[in-house]
């Protein structure tokens, strides 16, 4: 429940902070943030530790190694904020964007600020107390709210997502001390350093394909488009994959730690999973097809013309996200069941496809040839997620299949109502204030839809009651929060 709020929480007020912001600012501003977010990224996960997920997934009492873990982190801090102030000419330069250099060295300090957040808090996510957890993340996203908007509407400039990053980032430092007893102290122990790292290793190999995967085509739009480009293709990334990614965030955040504790339990890990994945294929499907169907009239309305040229982009990364966030179900199964090699071959494929492709199709197609390498590149995932998840679980293939037909199913006719909803009340032809209520009123009754036809699929199929599943993992998160 806790996770889902903050993640509800998070989005919304995220939703409306880029609808205010995207009316404010321009797609260059956009862009330029952009790429000092690129380059603070990349340097982020070529250091990766690997140390939160190693203190996470570790059965055994895990205070004896957070001093060291902590040290680590400060340190690595310390030597990311020189590297990104001294390499920021340089990284502009790449990006043929001067006006980037001042942003990559202020934003250097909000990785000084996570160095130096409270390692105890580690325990919220081990410990699935999710509320301390919502507390700890939904101060950072009101600070940055708040005054991103304010300095937007002041400095109306690409600084004002600047500030935002930072006091989110400064917010969260101060909170992670107020919200749990645990003072860490500089200390460093090898043994326990190269102990965290041992599992570590999976996870910075994991991340550095995650990084090519996930930035490789940000990279190369910035590098090949310029920034205003890359403004277009990260709001469309941003927007169409929003919900694909809450849920991926989500799943990994309850289903990482409980995996975690059933790993010794073959059928409870196997139930575990294919609950988990049903719900994730039963809300990203018909989320997916609402975004492809409406994305223009979403753009016009709320954004403004300045970012049509993006509807394309955003429609294809819609595709992406959902196939994204079904395969992401295999990712805290492989790391909480105690095999991280999985993550990271997964993430192989993803990386060599990108790698592969990326250039030619940005050249060629623009930005759309980029979102359709991010297509190919996941759906390349697929070929490691489905084998490996299968025999972790010891599965047959028709319990996947028959995760997917009733949502695939009751989404058609969801997109039928769309279409229909369209052609007799088609919202753009309207004043804003009755676009508005007229776009909420079509997504309303898609969603109504959707859950109508499911019900009825239920009824005919009982084997399939995705409703029943979502109370199970409900009362099994409240029942391990109330032992706690």
């Amino acid at each position: 429940f806790w996770v889902f709020l903050l993640r509800i929480t998070e989005r919304v007020f995220s939703l409306i902070r880029l609808v205010i912001l995207a009316r404010i600012l321009s797609p260059n501003d956009f862009g330029l943030m952009g790429i000092a977010l690129l380059t603070m990224a990349t340097l982020d996960t070529f250091s990766q530790t690997g140390f939160q997920q190693a203190l996470i997934q570790k059965k055994k009492d895990i205070k004896p190694y957070l001093d060291s873990a902590w040290t680590v982190l400060v340190l690595r801090g310390f030597i990311l904020f020189a590297i990104l102030y001294f390499i920021a000419p340089y990284a502009a330069n790449f990006f043929n964007a001067p006006e980037a250099k001042p942003i990559i060295q202020v934003i250097g300090l909000a990785v000084l600020f996570q160095a130096f957040t409270n390692i105890g808090i580690i325990y919220f996510q081990k410990e699935l107390e999710f509320n301390k957890q919502f507390i700890y993340q939904i101060s950072g996203t009101l600070a940055d709210f708040v005054v991103a908007v304010s300095a937007a509407l002041i400095l109306k400039s690409v600084w004002a997502l600047v500030f935002g990053l930072l006091a989110g980032n400064f917010v969260r430092l101060v909170v992670s001390y107020l919200i749990h007893p645990y003072r860490p102290h500089l200390t460093f122990d090898l043994g326990k350093a190269k102990e965290l790292f041992g599992f570590g290793k999976w996870i910075l190999g994991s991340s550095i394909l995650v990084f090519i995967g996930a930035y490789i085509d940000d990279i190369s739009v910035g590098r090949l488009l310029g920034s205003a480009a890359l403004g277009f293709y990260q709001m469309a990334y941003r927007i169409s994959n929003m919900p694909a990614t809450e849920i991926t965030y989500v799943i990994a955040s309850i289903a990482f730690p409980a995996y975690s504790k059933v790993q010794d339990c073959q059928v409870r890990l196997k139930q575990a999973y294919f609950r988990i994945m049903r719900l994730t294929v039963a809300i990203s499907i018909p989320i997916a097809v609402g975004i492809v169907l409406l994305a223009p009239e979403f753009i016009i309305i709320f954004l403004g013309e300045k970012w049509m040229p993006m509807v394309p982009v955003m429609q294809l990364l819609a595709v992406a996200g959902v196939i994204k966030s079904i395969v992401s179900t295999g990712s805290p199964l492989f790391t909480g069941s105690g095999h991280p090699n999985f993550e990271f071959y997964m993430q192989l494929i993803r990386g060599l496809i990108i790698i592969i492709a990326i250039y030619p199709l940005t050249i060629y197609m623009g930005i759309s040839g980029a979102a359709l390498c991010v297509i190919l590149s996941i759906v390349g995932m697929i070929v490691v997620w489905h084998p490996f998840s299968r025999n972790i679980t010891e599965s047959s293939w028709r319990e996947y299949a028959d995760a997917f037909w009733p949502p695939s199913l009751s989404s058609l006719f969801m997109a039928g109502s769309i279409y229909l909803s369209k052609l007799y009340w088609n919202p753009i032809q309207r004043p804003l204030t009755l676009a508005v209520l007229t776009f909420i009123g079509i997504g309303i009754s898609s969603i109504f839809i959707y859950i109508a036809t499911m019900y009825i699929l239920q009824k005919f199929y009982p084997t399939y009651n995705v409703v029943d599943e979502a109370k199970l993992v409900c009362k099994s998160l409240i029942s391990i929060m109330k032992k706690r």
